[in-house]
């Protein structure tokens, strides 16, 4: 360990724990709290605010400028050092299951886009949206990844939350097709027995717009199930990823025939990263990935050139 670093453990290190945490707050060319300030907010000594902006610093976290009467500016900032330094533990999120090449590339474009910032980051795997959704209104995870027409949906449904950012189309899934348990079918027709999985906004809307003008009995399944039911003949029908290789080789597919439903399946090849509003640290910190990298590396990953990482 450093001797810079080491001041961290002194009283105006300490005191510089606290302060980081108040400038991640601020950019650039902003300025920022008087010393004075700092002193009544955080109870601490006019020359313990002083020093701890010293150590920051010296650690290269800012850079300050001072104006006169204008106050102090905030001349440069290492928001990954500041973050550091504050306390504030790595970036987590949350993903559908890696079962799909699609899905391994997205996972290993979002895990080194966040090594490339030197930002520590976790990624957990969540099969259905609305779950995903649960996990981060609670905490559990800082970000989550949906398809764009979940993610509308649920900021629709639950205040507080945004899409921080869209990728391009087919960065979630390649598209959407009916897969049939009789090799014979290639339409959705009156009588059959349709999977739904009211758990994933994609399978379940396109679903129901897919069968708006059938007489059809609604199966209620779990994602999951989808093959085994298929195979076993206990329903006829289901909306399904294309990317599921193993569903292609055993099943006819066909694409839909409801206008409505081929437009809404475009918005669910798009992925979306969906925070709360209010977590402004998280923001920003997502806000440095470099999105075109993302992809890049995501679509090595499905074309084999480069190997899974996360």
């Amino acid at each position: 360990m450093s001797r810079i670093w080491e001041s961290l453990y002194s009283k105006n290190g300490l005191a510089a724990k606290f302060i980081a945490k108040e400038l991640i707050q601020f950019s650039e060319g902003e300025r920022i709290p008087r010393v004075s300030d700092f002193t009544e907010k955080l109870s601490l000594g006019r020359g313990t605010v002083q020093g701890a902006l010293r150590v920051l610093e010296d650690l290269h976290a800012i850079a300050l400028e001072s104006r006169g009467h204008l106050g102090t500016f905030l001349k440069k900032r290492d928001i990954n050092l500041l973050y550091e330094i504050a306390g504030i533990g790595p970036v987590m999120g949350v993903m559908p299951l890696p079962y799909s090449r699609k899905y391994e590339g997205l996972a290993t474009g979002i895990v080194e886009g966040f090594e490339e910032i030197n930002k520590k980051s976790g990624l957990a795997y969540m099969r259905g949206a609305r779950r995903r959704i649960e996990s981060l209104k609670t905490r559990r995870y800082d970000f989550a990844i949906m398809s764009q027409l979940a993610a509308e949906e649920a900021v629709q449904e639950f205040e507080g939350l945004e899409i921080l950012q869209t990728l391009g189309l087919e960065t979630y899934v390649t598209s959407h097709r009916v897969f049939f348990s009789d090799s014979k079918n290639s339409e959705i027709t009156d009588g059959m027995k349709i999977g739904i999985d009211y758990s994933s906004a994609d399978q379940a809307n396109i679903t129901l717009l897919e069968c708006e003008k059938h007489k059809v009995e609604l199966i209620k399944v779990d994602y999951m199930q989808l093959f085994n039911m298929l195979k076993n003949g206990s329903i006829d029908a289901a909306v399904w990823n294309a990317d599921e290789a193993r569903a292609l080789k055993t099943f006819a597919s066909s694409d839909f025939k409801s206008k409505k439903a081929k437009e809404l399946a475009i918005k669910a090849t798009t992925a979306a990263i969906v925070i709360e509003s209010e977590r402004t640290n998280i923001r920003e910190q997502i806000q440095l990935l470099q999105f075109n990298k993302v992809e890049e590396t995501q679509r090595l990953v499905e074309e084999g050139n480069k190997y899974p990482h996360y």
